[in-house]
């Protein structure tokens, strides 16, 4: 991995390495183990953006020490410029132009299961666990996390979590989807580096319409993949019997 790359924002609450086309941020309060307040939703936004504009191609979210995100930080929940911190950044993560890996290094509670359902993948560790317990503290999730927690998990198993305030470990998160992989964050950062060769437009315009973007947005992305640099490069590559190089235009 090379040296931090890009801002690391003022207070110092995301860290950053970039490795060819491969970002990786690293949430950093293992104090209070990743819990996300305003100030940390506010940079892993700004951190996330920067990587794009600056030529990532994959993202890879993880946690430093032993939690991914333990939920919201429950000091500083009770207020709308949280709120609209939070929701600002799970949905501007969804509206990326690239995957966004999740690499959950143990637990991933309310907050922290949202963050890992932001992400377009997720590669979980034996410590992996997720739950989101509002039921527990009487706070509420918006409606596109119970929607996409119900299409990824499966209504049975997001119910159980959302009704009974009940937790899944990775052993069921796998079988259900919820887990995309078994493995560490050495894992996730392979599985990105391979993610990466593929075509950036392609995977742009399947992203878009898998995170329901609208007709005119799917319909100029759809156009842009087949009049694309890209599509030529591969066509010249199977001639040429070698791996194609996307460039992304």
């Amino acid at each position: 991995m090379t040296a931090p790359t890009g801002p690391t924002g003022p207070t110092g609450l995301v860290g950053r390495r970039r490795d060819g086309d491969v970002e990786l941020l690293t949430l950093r309060r293992a104090d209070r183990r990743n819990a996300l307040n305003t100030a940390l939703c506010t940079e892993l936004a700004a951190a996330a953006q920067d990587a794009v504009d600056t030529g990532a191609r994959v993202l890879v979210i993880t946690g430093d020490g032993s939690a991914f995100c333990a939920g919201a930080d429950l000091d500083g929940v009770y207020g709308d410029e949280f709120l609209t911190a939070l929701y600002g950044m799970l949905h501007g993560l969804t509206r990326l132009p690239v995957p966004i890996v999740a690499a959950v290094n143990g637990p991933a509670i309310g907050a922290g299961t949202q963050l890992a359902l932001a992400c377009d993948l997720r590669v979980a560790d034996e410590r992996a666990r997720f739950a989101v317990p509002t039921p527990r503290n009487g706070m509420a999730v918006d409606a596109w996390t119970i929607r996409t927690l119900a299409a990824i998990l499966g209504g049975g198993p997001a119910r159980r979590l959302l009704l009974a305030a009940e937790e899944v470990d990775r052993t069921e998160a796998l079988a259900h989807g919820l887990v995309d992989r078994p493995g560490t964050l050495e894992d996730a950062l392979a599985w990105a580096a391979e993610i990466a060769t593929l075509a950036p437009l392609s995977l742009a315009h399947n992203k878009l319409v898998l995170n329901g973007g609208d007709d005119d947005a799917v319909a100029a992305s759809f156009a842009a993949c087949w009049a694309s640099e890209d599509v030529r490069e591969a066509a010249v590559a199977r001639t040429e019997k070698r791996r194609p190089v996307f460039t992304g235009r």
